[in-house]
């Protein structure tokens, strides 16, 4: 069944290239989100049943992982059904006028949007079903890389901008995340490395007392410098106003109340090996501070904005800083609930603003 979460979307993106036909490839697009949400509440029916890992444990599923699939496959299904209304009214191949500058500009091929839009799926819900550190890592720069074409749907200078400041902040931030997958290698106790598994999760949890503490606590710092930037936790947030705003509306909700998730879920996998380490106070700290910092810096900017995406991406980060203080005081059933109505309720809010703006 884990096979299936990969198989469904990737396939379906891949073929999404080739085909050629537009309303072909739009119940393609209907039937991978039908058949993620049903697998996935097939997983829910089996629960706590869990299914077994995959690839020598280095693909999984845990809780915490079902619950960010399941927000995934939640609102992909949304975004898919709002999909098949919006790009008939894009007009693929025609000139279209921006309404801010009045230069003019021809949409992206429906074939790459759909295609990349699939890919995007399938590499978010690599990252929930991953249980190695170095996997996870991967999966969040295909994120990246999947989800780059979609902010430049609109092809022109504000959406180049936009979908550069992504690519280029957030592989920095991602850069960063794999010196602190060196980082945990490091922080193993003596004689317990196994080569690829290294890094696998439930391992290092079962050998957390035994790491050595400074460079655990290393590792965490870039975990949460580096997906923090993905999440959109201040200051490394500065990608995520233009991009939110600039991407079609059902890309902005899909990455405001998916994307943001799988990245803060990089952040917890390394907070669950402090936590067994002992030096959940470390991390707790730390999750406390930015998600402060965070509410703070969207509360500044939120006011005044007139741009209404705009101001729904500021106040993605505003949650996001949410969700890091919940966890950091120890609230992780408080932080699970405000993750599934955040990203509800702000995918709902985005659709909605793409309706306005299509008016």
């Amino acid at each position: 069944m884990l096979w299936t979460l990969l198989l469904i979307p990737t396939l379906s993106g891949i073929a999404a290239f080739g085909i050629q036909r537009h309303p072909l490839r739009r119940i393609l697009l209907l039937t991978a989100a039908v058949g993620q949400f049903a697998v996935t509440a097939r997983l829910w029916m089996d629960w706590p049943q869990r299914p077994a890992p995959i690839l020598d444990g280095w693909i999984g599923l845990d809780a915490l992982g079902l619950l960010v699939l399941t927000i995934c496959g939640v609102l992909f299904l949304a975004a898919a059904v709002y999909a098949v209304g919006y790009l008939e009214h894009e007009n693929h191949g025609s000139l279209h006028r921006d309404f801010e500058e009045g230069s003019l500009f021809v949409n992206e091929p429906e074939a790459v949007f759909t295609g990349c839009l699939l890919l995007f799926l399938a590499s978010m819900n690599l990252v929930t079903l991953s249980r190695h550190f170095g996997l996870m890592w991967v999966a969040v720069e295909a994120t990246t890389l999947f989800s780059a074409p979609l902010i430049y749907f609109h092809r022109h200078r504000r959406s180049l901008e936009a979908t550069w400041k992504y690519v280029l902040i957030c592989s920095v931030g991602i850069a960063l995340a794999m010196l602190g997958n060196f980082a945990l290698a490091a922080a193993r106790p003596p004689g317990t490395a196994h080569g690829n598994s290294a890094l696998l999760v439930d391992d290092l949890i079962a050998l957390a007392p035994q790491m050595n503490p400074l460079w655990l606590q290393l590792a965490f710092i870039f975990f949460l410098v580096g997906y923090g930037t993905k999440m959109g936790l201040a200051p490394f947030h500065t990608w995520l106003p233009d991009a939110h705003s600039e991407a079609p509306s059902l890309v902005s909700a899909l990455m405001s109340g998916a994307l943001l998730n799988c990245a803060f879920l990089g952040v917890l996998r390394g907070h669950q090996v402090c936590l067994g380490a002992g030096q959940g106070l470390f991390s707790r700290e730390l999750l406390v501070g930015f998600g402060l910092l965070s509410l703070l810096v969207a509360g500044v900017f939120i006011v005044g904005q007139t741009d209404f995406k705009r101001m729904l991406a500021y106040s993605s980060v505003e949650h996001m800083g949410i969700l890091a203080l919940a966890v950091g005081l120890g609230a992780g059933y408080a932080a699970g609930l405000h993750a599934v109505n955040h990203s509800l309720a702000k995918g709902a809010l985005f659709l909605t603003a793409g309706n306005l703006l299509a008016s």
